[in-house]
């Protein structure tokens, strides 16, 4: 299929970095902007050094076209990071600068058919996602800034959380597509709505074989371990602090390999009714997501939750709205607090205030900035 060429700037206005919090392996990401409609996107490209020496696309570059295609599959998933366009650059730096594109919008078979005549050129795959709101990354929101310091989430946030996720996988699995890389990094949440990044690594298994089976019950696990428990303790299931995960296709496949056991020593007060359902993820003994989601609703009903065809106490129904209505309330706190530090750094930098006033703000900073650190809720 023939594709028109335009210059880069004709199309997008490149801004800043987007990803250095937790850099991936195939790509960077900048934030954009589509200069006919304004519209604000996270534009991925490939890392140069992927490109290969004879023209041949390398894996790197193969996994755009994967990941565009398992996209457009899933468009229908509420979870899943919106693909508005994809298609091939010029531009040889990191930060794509001029040059021109090629732009297949979401037609996946031409994005295909044009993978090898361009990056054989020394062209780049892109994709232009939806920008989801960096302070919503749970990676972002949960690494504390204070050595030595962890955070979780509420239980009825993270029920909720893990609700939507089996959802997603529902979703995915009905497809025979695998998500596989569960890391922090790639999970987006605000207090009640999911949304996940980055299929670079996911796969769309072969039917009729045994592979399939084993891919489902490795994506229940790798949730279980690679984010329920992160949510759920604030630590590595490698037992430490969170770090970025590495995210070549070979360490995706291996990266859970050897947890199969998860230590709650550090977060006691846990359910035990949640540590006995992870334990079972982390031991492959959740075959599908079937499976998964009838322990989880076990463990929400304990918590409150009503759910259909169960009978929740209703002293439990009742707390569980009072934490709801608690968790927003310190939402609303933690955002007053935000807004409040913003005012008075606009303060703090005016020119020709006093050192009374100036020491007065830095105090108030230094205070909010401590409640902040120690929060609640990340």
């Amino acid at each position: 299929m023939s594709v028109s060429e335009m210059t880069l700037d004709a199309l997008y206005r490149i801004d800043n970095y987007i990803d250095t919090f937790a850099l991936g392996h195939y790509a960077r990401v900048l934030a954009a902007e589509e200069v006919h409609g304004g519209r604000a996107v996270a534009f991925k490209v490939m890392r140069p050094e992927h490109l290969s020496d004879d023209g041949t696309p390398r894996w790197e570059a193969r996994a755009f076209v994967n990941e565009a295609d398992l996209l457009v599959r899933l468009a229908s998933s509420s979870a899943v990071v919106r693909l508005y366009d994809c298609g091939y650059i010029s531009a040889l730096g990191e930060r794509p600068e001029g040059g021109h594109i090629v732009s297949c919008e979401t037609n996946i078979s031409a994005f295909r058919e044009n993978l090898y005549p361009y990056v054989g050129q020394g062209w780049r795959p892109y994709l232009a996602l939806e920008l989801l709101p960096r302070q919503h990354s749970l990676f972002y929101l949960m690494k504390p800034n204070a050595a030595n310091g962890r955070r979780r989430l509420p239980t009825e946030e993270g029920i909720d959380l893990a609700m939507q996720f089996a959802e997603f996988l529902r979703d995915a699995h009905d497809q025979r597509i695998v998500y596989l890389d569960h890391k922090l990094e790639h999970v987006y949440w605000d207090g009640a709505t999911l949304r996940v990044i980055d299929l670079n690594s996911s796969q769309l298994v072969e039917t009729g074989t045994h592979t399939v089976d084993q891919y489902l019950a490795q994506d229940i696990h790798n949730l279980c371990v690679g984010i329920l428990y992160p949510v759920f303790t604030g630590l590595s299931p490698q037992k430490g602090a969170l770090m970025p995960q590495p995210a070549s296709q070979a360490e995706v496949e291996q990266r859970y390999a050897d947890v199969n056991h998860l230590d709650f020593g550090i977060e006691p007060t846990l359910s035990a009714s949640l540590q006995a359902l992870l334990q079972k993820g982390a031991r492959q003994d959740l075959p599908n997501v079937r499976a998964f989601r009838t322990g989880l609703e076990h463990v929400a009903i304990r918590h409150g939750w009503e759910l259909p065809g169960s009978h929740t106490v209703p002293t439990l129904r009742e707390a569980r709205e009072q934490v709801r209505a608690g968790l927003a309330e310190l939402r609303r706190g933690q955002d007053a607090l935000r807004a409040a530090r913003e005012t008075l750094l606009e303060a703090v930098i005016l020119d020709d205030i006093n050192e009374d006033m100036e020491a007065e703000l830095r105090r108030l900073l230094a205070q909010i900035n401590e409640a902040l650190n120690h929060r609640v809720i990340p």
